[in-house]
């Protein structure tokens, strides 16, 4: 699995570095909504620039935290069937929801998002009709990256899991833990 592998890890790095950049977009989102709200409220300095980055932040962050999500194996399961398998059905589900539901779901809203929501935004360079609004290009962009993204994440999860059914791989153990829901 030499390329393959080494393909995996690829994606993985790149995913734990926009991981990264979520997080750091996070805290920028709570910063530009306390300054905000202290501009706002406090000095009654009003602008729609600052609404719109916490807004664009916040999106972005949860559009290139998807994948990460993925890449940690935080996603959501259903328990019911994948707590009472073992290891090899976990891996064997695993590869069915990635292959079966995950893929196509992603190239479909990757391609749609840029036919239809990035691409005629770029062409017309649009721009928030708010006055003193961001440009709406940049983020709509972010739309089919995260889902290129998680689409990548995607392969690098079913190459180690087809890696790991073959034997010619040890998946570390967080991979395959299983945490049941507290209620």
């Amino acid at each position: 699995m030499g390329f393959w592998s080494k393909l995996s890890s690829c994606i993985d790095r790149t995913n734990q570095l926009l991981g990264s950049a979520a997080s750091i977009m996070i805290l920028l989102s709570c910063i530009v909504s306390a300054g905000n709200a202290l501009l706002r409220y406090g000095l009654d300095v009003s602008n729609n620039w600052p609404l719109e980055l916490q807004w664009y932040l916040f999106s972005a962050a949860v559009m290139l935290g998807a994948s990460y999500t993925l890449k940690r194996n935080e996603h959501v399961r259903v328990d019911l069937i994948y707590s009472r398998l073992s290891d090899r059905g976990r891996l064997w589900v695993d590869l069915f929801g990635l292959s079966v539901f995950l893929m196509p779901a992603c190239i479909l809203f990757t391609w749609l998002s840029w036919t239809s929501l990035f691409y005629p935004s770029w062409l017309v360079m649009e721009h928030s009709l708010n006055a003193g609004g961001m440009a709406r290009y940049p983020i709509k962009f972010v739309v089919p990256f995260g889902f290129l993204m998680l689409s990548l994440q995607g392969l690098s999860e079913i190459i180690k899991r087809i890696g790991a059914l073959r034997g010619e791989i040890a998946l570390p153990s967080e991979d395959l833990r299983y945490e049941k829901p507290t209620q």
